[in-house]
């Protein structure tokens, strides 16, 4: 799977918000959803092209308008992307990880106990 850009995954969080839109509709939704200044047709549909390039989008034409669809999941994605900062920023642990929220305060004791429930649970599911 390749990287995305910071602009392209703004764009997959908003198509994998909708799951199915035309540009003119992502332009609406970061005009009126995210009270941002619209931005250019022209760039958002540069964008999407790119980001179907890449593989993450595939379309239905209807006449001459495109509806984007994701193919690649918001979950997959996520997934991925963690697992790769896991591998290049704390030397592939999780314990690392953890360890790093915890000393920055990003994770409070209540967060880790619910984390630690949480692997329990799948534990026993597995057992």
């Amino acid at each position: 799977m390749q990287k995305l850009t910071k602009a392209e995954e703004e764009v997959m969080q908003i198509i994998w918000k909708m799951e199915r839109c035309t540009v003119s509709q992502i332009l609406d939704y970061i005009e009126n959803d995210l009270q941002q200044d619209r931005p250019p047709h022209s760039s958002i549909s540069s964008i999407v092209r790119i980001v179907e390039e890449k593989g993450f989008l595939d379309h239905k034409a209807y006449g001459r308008t495109y509806e984007y669809f994701p193919i690649i999941s918001k979950e997959d994605y996520s997934k991925r992307t963690l697992k790769k900062v896991i591998q290049d920023y704390f030397n592939g642990s999780v314990q690392n990880m953890v360890s790093f929220l915890v000393k920055e305060n990003d994770l409070s004791v209540s967060e880790l106990n619910e984390m630690l429930d949480k692997l329990d649970e799948t534990e026993s599911k597995n057992a």
